[in-house]
């Protein structure tokens, strides 16, 4: 089978060279593969695993998160989310970055999208900060950076195509995964706006806020840090039964300080912002409940979101919805033509045995997970500079996944390292899509942005590094929302090898 890999790798780099769309590359990629194999047939055999790969009622679910996030972004909702976080922190030095991040996060959790967060956040921060005395190509890097939570904190389409791409992975515990990976990498992302904005003199906003408010607006940003400080404090596998009850009690006393803070600090506009959050509570707290599956969450965000945006905000016109329809329709056709494209790829691949390869390699290179990992990640971070994160999900999944889990890491824990890792690449040249469309929002160049994003690139090492050794960053609250048992991680000795003083 080696000269079937070997054509199946040179025939997809040398189309990758010429600038070939990457679904077609792929599939073009998988024939040529099967035909070598020796199949009589190699078109049905591809057609038939293409039809396969996306018969699945997981992936119904992303176009109605693509027609969800639509809404929302063209709803005007952006704008309140930006209000309700003004409040809690636009008054410290450099406090409208902060508010960039906070919002992007926010906006990124509800629309699952974060081409949409830069577009819909960014194309009204970036030149608000750029009026207030901000850095031009400084605010582009923050936005483009913060856009990139919302793939982490779910509800999230890539966390869908990974469910889909590993086989066995629940996607809602993928989506309870994500919420401390994605709130550690704003705070690494605020961390290094804090630092960028002391060094060049960037001044808050002068909002008018009695002290005790402003107060507690501190301690709402505390009670946050804390709450994950706490997360990962105990990350050897015990943490996941939760030593005593006054853990339990003292984490749920954080998370309700938290939300008091938020209505005593800006109660008007967390009013107004109210609704656009909720999204978030109905789509996890029904999956959690047992309401409803993930897919029927999606199609319940829509209706949500269309009577939020049109109904009752009305800032989108009924005349408005055939546009809308059509962007998600054709987004959400390159997704699944992807989807396709890959299972056919992952099918060869199977058969000529190349995940099986790659694992023997990379195992025989050392025997300490932590040198690995290093590779591992160094690897995806190459790919993602000139591959999409959807396409780079679906085939590089299958390869490393059989690695990961020789290594004794769960799953899910190398889904979140994956999502992390890929979406430095969505900012990133050449192919980085936050950078397109962020230095289009900005109106810059990719060329005066990259060197103000450097600090950024930093600050989401850091927390790739956090997630990818630190596994109750990913593990912690499915365990706790009972969608992973812990019996089942504790048996992983990666965590075993990690827990060790």
């Amino acid at each position: 089978m080696l000269e079937v890999a070997v054509i199946l790798v040179v025939a997809f780099t040398v189309m990758m060279m010429l600038d070939v769309p990457i679904a077609i590359a792929i599939i073009l990629s998988a024939f040529l593969a099967i035909a070598a194999e020796g199949s009589s047939d190699p078109g049905v055999v591809l057609a038939f695993n293409l039809a396969n790969g996306i018969n699945s009622f997981a992936l119904l679910a992303i176009p109605f998160f693509i027609l969800s996030g639509n809404l929302m972004g063209r709803g005007g909702l952006a704008r309140r989310l930006i209000d309700f976080t003004s409040m809690m922190v636009g008054s410290v030095p450099g406090g409208l970055s902060y508010v960039n991040t906070l919002t992007c996060m926010l906006f990124g959790s509800i629309s699952g999208s974060s081409a949409a967060a830069v577009s819909s956040v960014g194309g009204f921060m970036i030149p608000e900060m750029n009026r207030k005395g901000y850095d031009r190509d400084f605010n582009v890097a923050v936005t483009t950076t913060a856009a990139t939570t919302g793939l982490m904190i779910p509800p999230s389409n890539v966390m869908i195509v990974y469910s889909v791409a590993a086989g066995s992975v629940s996607i809602a515990a993928m989506f309870m995964a994500g919420f401390i990976p994605g709130i550690l990498t704003g705070l690494c992302i605020m961390l290094a706006a804090a630092g960028v904005s002391l060094a060049k003199g960037f001044r808050g906003e002068e909002i008018e806020i009695p002290s005790w408010k402003r107060f507690t607006a501190f301690g709402l940003i505390a009670a946050c840090i804390a709450t994950v400080a706490l997360s990962i404090s105990r990350w050897n596998t015990t943490v996941f039964e939760l030593p005593n009850a006054n853990y339990q009690v003292t984490l749920s006393a954080i998370f309700a300080l938290a939300i008091l803070a938020a209505c005593l600090v800006c109660f008007e506009t967390f009013r107004r912002a109210f609704l656009t959050l909720l999204m978030v509570v109905i789509v996890i707290g029904g999956i959690l409940a047992g309401i409803f599956t993930a897919t029927e969450a999606a199609a319940i965000s829509v209706v949500y979101a269309f009577l939020l945006s049109v109904v009752l905000y009305q800032q989108i016109r009924i005349a408005d919805l055939p546009e809308i329809l059509l962007e998600t329709c054709v987004t959400s056709a390159v997704v699944m033509l992807l989807v396709a494209s890959s299972a056919g790829l992952s099918w060869i691949m199977t058969l000529a045995n190349i995940p099986q390869t790659v694992s023997a390699l990379l195992l025989a290179m050392s025997d300490n997970p932590i040198v690995i990992l290093i590779a591992i990640n160094l690897l995806l971070i190459c790919v993602g500079t000139f591959m999409d994160m959807t396409p780079a999900i679906l085939i590089f999944t299958p390869i490393f996944l059989p690695v990961v889990q020789e290594l004794g890491m769960h799953p899910i824990h190398f889904g979140m390292m994956l999502i992390a890792n890929l979406s430095i690449g969505l900012c990133t040249p050449p192919v980085g899509t936050c950078l397109f469309i962020g230095c289009k929002v900005g109106e810059t160049t990719i060329a005066n942005v990259v060197r103000p994003m450097f600090p950024f690139y930093v600050a989401m090492l850091v927390a790739l590094a956090i997630i990818t050794y630190v596994p109750s960053t990913s593990m912690w609250l499915p365990v706790q929302t009972g969608q992973v048992k812990a019996e089942e991680v504790e048996q992983f000795e990666f965590l075993k090898v990690q827990a060790e003083p």
